[in-house]
């Protein structure tokens, strides 16, 4: 078991392998797809202790999380399981219910189509506006 009391969570979220990079986590946490026991977490210093529960929703798939320890690095895999216990598998959740995925930009254009005129930026407005 490792000394301190708390860490923080996107340090945790590193460490424990569940996001690649600490920017990827704090994305993760700034969009609301992480709760602590319960509660909505907006800020990457929040704290995270012994046996919080945390729900992560990456992309279509919502995991619970128990923490049971806190590391010290970001180690190889075995090494990172032992840090959190999955009393429940992954869940997939459907298209409404989960949160914009890291990986897949917002809007795509075809490949070579340019710069999107005036009248496309007013449909791209009007799209996100109404969503």
């Amino acid at each position: 078991m490792s000394e301190g009391v708390a860490l923080r969570l996107d340090k945790w979220l590193f460490f424990a392998r569940v996001c690649k990079t600490r920017a990827l986590a704090q994305k993760l946490i700034e969009r609301g797809q992480i709760t602590i026991n319960g509660a909505r977490v907006s800020k990457p210093s929040v704290a995270v202790r012994l046996s919080d529960t945390l729900v992560i929703v990456i992309g279509p798939v919502k995991r619970t999380l128990s923490v049971k320890d806190f590391g010290t690095r970001r180690g190889p895999a075995p090494e990172a399981k032992l840090l959190y216990d999955e009393p429940t598998p992954p869940q997939r959740l459907d298209r409404d219910a989960h949160g914009l995925p890291l990986h897949r930009p917002l809007l795509s254009r075809p490949k070579g189509s340019g710069r999107p005129t005036k009248k496309d930026r007013r449909e791209i407005d009007k799209f996100l506006t109404e969503a």
